[in-house]
């Protein structure tokens, strides 16, 4: 067992009920298609690192799919907003004794395994936060367990990292490179691996 753990939290991709926003703009199959790539992408610089893995699905674990390949303990992510379901998250990695907690999502389709290597080791000395274009962050490390980051948020809007920022004033904090999240259809660039599957929308 590592003192450190990757925490990733993953919908079931099923039509319909995934990157909906992105599929008001093209269609459900569209959508499901980027979500697919994105979870190849994720299990992709997430398989070699040395580190230990949990896969939070959302509501249902899938059986026979692309984390059973890389050392990924699956498990469900506990009922309340999504500030309750990475408290949780947190709390069950710290209390297995974990010292260093990584948590991220499958929808940044330009992380990268050495983004998160260097995560986990800034984790061992401050909290770190990748921030998102969209106000919020595609990542949290932290070395301990703590509620404050977690509650009192409006999640899914811009006011996520600075209503989480307030929370960390005065300690020292290690700001990874700011990436995106994809929601929109515009949040796919024209240089991604998954533009060939928006084109005839742009």
């Amino acid at each position: 067992m590592s003192d450190q753990l990757l925490i990733i939290f993953v919908r079931k991709p099923e039509l319909g009920k995934v990157k909906t926003r992105l599929a008001k703009d093209t269609s459900d199959e569209v959508a499901l298609a980027v979500y697919q790539q994105l979870l190849v992408h994720t299990h992709n610089i997430t398989k070699n690192l040395e580190v230990d893995k949990w896969v939070f699905y959302t509501d249902e674990i899938e059986f026979n799919d692309i984390w059973d390949e890389g050392g990924f303990m699956k498990m469900i992510q506990s009922d309340g907003d999504l500030g309750k379901k990475m408290q949780d998250a947190f709390f069950k990695g710290f209390g297995a004794g974990y010292l260093d907690i990584v948590i991220i999502g499958s929808d940044v389709d330009t992380l990268s395994q050495e983004i998160i290597e260097d995560a986990f080791e800034q984790v061992k000395h401050q909290t770190v936060i990748g921030p998102s274009e969209d106000g919020g962050y595609y990542l949290l490390g932290l070395n301990e367990p703590r509620t404050d980051v977690f509650t009192n948020k409006n999640w899914s809007t811009d006011t996520v990292l600075r209503d989480t920022l307030i929370n960390l004033t005065n300690e020292e904090i290690a700001f990874l490179d700011e990436l995106n999240d994809i929601d929109l259809l515009e949040d796919i660039g024209p240089k991604s691996f998954l533009a060939h599957h928006v084109k005839n929308y742009k």
